[in-house]
């Protein structure tokens, strides 16, 4: 068992396809963890074994891939790229310690490496920023390193620089140890220094000591001095740096070839921050208060993921004080419940390894708890202790599930069940109104692999559809209308009659009163006229619409001392309804909703003509953090079924936004004759069904 000291959780962070899970499974391959080096375009890497994954070529989930290295485990955790896939990067920096930001040599800065510096400096995570892919034709390591300078300041520090000789990378310099090292099979070789790299080795190596100088009033010293820094003071000043967040190293290297691995090895080694000294987040009484991370006392875990099929979940966690060891019984804090542990595992991708213990900092898996989800506590007994859970991001693309067959309809709501305890993102739900089964997520791709773990995992076929829009109708004159029913037959018949007035309301339901004089509708059948109206405004007559702002008066009618019953009223009332409304000039009122978008200002004029185009009005722009522009309208909610996947479009991936329902409007005539037309083809499908 590792001590507290000698962890490192580190998560790998950055923009899809810019070689994350490559970087992880070289590290992987350095440390003889494994025994071959997988690659994404083959299927064959130890984080990407989901056959979404496979398939694909891109991560899905994040994967956790402990090594050995320098006396110390690193449990390094993969997260995907891609931004519908939030959730789990979520996932991968609360239980991180220090995050690296991979970039390309050659692709430079991608907004999905700035989208997570962001992330990260919002959470007071310790950052590092890791120049991959050196072996690529035209790759600049100095471009991408100038430009996150440029963008991230003069905290961004280099550690490892790669040596350039025609244009291409043939090697590395540790500046801390001054060595330089060539790679090829993942075999380092030390080399001496180039002398061509003398100066550019005396230029950065002196803004490292710069960066280093900061974090200590003696180094400050002796930097203005002009004294040089020993290694261990260096070593030092990276990790201080590092753990205030004052400087932000700079390694770099090849995942295919293994060039600068060791380098990063070293470094997550020498002064990357353990988890000792670390602080959670405890929720006591409602407020947020500090949890130190330790390995004295009961135990506390946090558990962060989970991952299900139809077998059972496997829930990962990090201990977060005192030592884990199989068979022990821990309290659900969350739930209330007890949880038998059983045994205890660490997990490299989809391979479990059982262990007899795992310390405070550790982390690890368990199978087949039966009441603990993702976000939950689990804590020795006696001790109450809730850790505050994750944030996860808002929902912003919606879609409606239909079964492809009548099996699956049962099914499907177990299916989605077990996916949510593994992805807490995606939500779903069985509209009232329109009477579909939506399924929420953070865009196409996060739904359309929602939909295929479904077949896979639990037999489920389903597909996906355009959601029903929840439009209205409503009435804007007062008309009169009679409903007469009259049905004889054998023995008593059935008469009703009524006179209804029907008029615009500000109710948002029906308003139903009367106005009967001299018992023309005797009282006890009120309540017949006024359910029947109830069950007619639930589909109106220009496109089968709930109506709503209406205000029903009876007013007069008839009826017959044996033949009237409550049927009788209620259907008359129902012929009423359908005579009057088509007469009080009924219009369909269309849901509108608050959007709120955060894009940088360079967007601003595409998102407003875009706006435009889809019937937004602006209602105000006002500067948001870190040069983001937040702008606010008002849009119908019709036209913006596809507006996640748009955005980002639109945007390179930069855009956010929430969008809030606020009222019914009514629509543009013709808008108004679409909806009719789209109303009349539906139900003809219906009825020929």
């Amino acid at each position: 068992m590792a001590t507290i000291t000698k962890i490192r959780n580190v998560c790998i962070l950055g923009h899809g396809g810019d070689g994350k899970t490559s970087l992880t499974e070289s590290l992987l391959y350095f440390t003889k963890a494994t025994d071959r080096l997988g690659r994404t375009a083959d299927g064959t890497t130890v984080s990407d074994y989901d056959p979404e994954e496979k398939r694909r070529q891109i991560s899905i989930q994040t994967t956790v891939e402990p090594v050995e290295y320098g006396g110390c485990k690193i449990n390094l955790l993969d997260a995907p790229g891609f931004f519908d896939f939030v959730g789990e990067t979520t996932e991968a920096m609360r239980v991180a310690d220090t995050a690296v930001v991979v970039m390309g040599a050659k692709s430079g800065v991608s907004v999905g490496a700035q989208k997570s510096w962001r992330q990260l400096k919002a959470a007071g995570k310790p950052t590092v920023l890791y120049i991959g892919k050196l072996d690529e034709e035209h790759a600049d390591f100095y471009k991408t390193y100038d430009e996150a300078r440029a963008l991230f300041g003069t905290s961004v520090a280099p550690v490892v620089i790669p040596i350039v000789d025609n244009g291409a990378n043939t090697g590395v310099i540790d500046l801390l140890s001054g060595k330089a090292y060539t790679a090829a099979g993942h075999k380092i070789t030390e080399i001496p220094v180039p002398d061509s790299m003398a100066d550019k080795v005396e230029e950065l190596r002196a803004a490292l000591a710069e960066a280093v100088a900061e974090t200590d009033d003696d180094l400050m010293m002796k930097f203005f001095d002009g004294e040089e820094f020993t290694h261990e003071e260096y070593v030092n000043g990276l990790r201080v740096g590092l753990a205030q967040h004052k400087i932000a190293p700079v390694f770099c290297g090849s995942a295919f070839t293994g060039l600068g691995a060791n380098a990063l090895l070293d470094g997550i080694v020498n002064f990357f921050p353990s988890p000792d000294g670390g602080c959670e987040t405890e929720i006591v009484d409602g407020e947020d208060k500090p949890f130190a991370v330790t390995e004295d006392g009961s135990v506390v875990l946090f558990v962060f993921k989970t991952v299900a099929d139809q077998f059972g979940r496997m829930s990962y966690f990090k201990v977060l004080r005192g030592k884990v060891t199989p068979d022990m019984t821990l309290t659900n804090t969350v739930s209330g419940s007890n949880e038998k542990l059983g045994r205890i595992y660490t997990v490299r991708g989809n391979k479990n390894t059982e262990v007899t213990e795992l310390c405070a900092g550790d982390l690890g898996a368990v199978a087949k708890l039966t009441d603990t989800r993702t976000n939950d506590t689990l804590c020795a007994a006696g001790t109450n202790v809730v850790i505050k859970p994750m944030a996860f991001p808002r929902t912003c693309y919606t879609q409606a599930v239909v079964a492809k067959n009548k099996a699956a309809e049962e099914k499907i709501a177990i299916g989605l069940a077990r996916l949510h305890d593994e992805d807490p993102v995606f939500e779903n739900a069985l509209n009232a109104e329109t009477h579909q089964q939506t399924l929420s997520g953070m865009g196409v791709t996060h739904l359309d692999v929602i939909v295929s773990k479904l077949k896979s995992k639990f037999g489920v076929e389903v597909e996906l559809v355009a959601p029903r829009v929840a439009y209205r109708e409503k009435i804007r004159k007062v008309v009169e209308a009679q409903g007469r029913h009259k049905k004889q037959s054998g023995g008593h018949g059935q008469f009703g009659d009524v006179k209804i007035r029907f008029e615009p309301s500000d109710c948002d339901t029906l308003e139903f009163a009367e106005e009967v004089f001299g018992g023309s509708v005797p009282k006890n059948f009120f309540p017949a006229v006024e359910k029947g109206l109830r069950e007619c405004i639930e589909h109106g007559v220009l496109a089968g619409y709930p109506v709503v702002n209406l205000k029903a008066v009876l007013f007069d009618g008839s009826y017959h001392p044996v033949d009237s019953n409550e049927l009788s009223f209620k259907l008359a009332a129902r012929l009423a309804f359908k005579e009057g409304l088509p007469k009080a000039n009924p219009v369909i009122l269309e849901p509108y909703g608050e959007l709120k978008v955060t894009v940088p200002a360079d967007y601003m004029g595409d998102i407003n003509g875009d706006l435009n185009k889809r019937r937004g009005r602006v209602i105000g722009m006002d500067p948001a953090e870190d040069g983001m522009q937040t702008i606010t309208a008002e849009v119908p909610l019709s036209e913006m079924h596809s507006y996640a996947n748009d955005l980002r479009s639109m945007t390179r991936g930069w855009g956010s936004f929430t969008l809030d329902f606020i009222r019914y409007e009514e629509a543009p005539p013709m808008i108004q004759a679409d909806i009719i037309e789209e109303a009349k083809s539906r139900m003809q499908d219906e009825d020929d069904e």
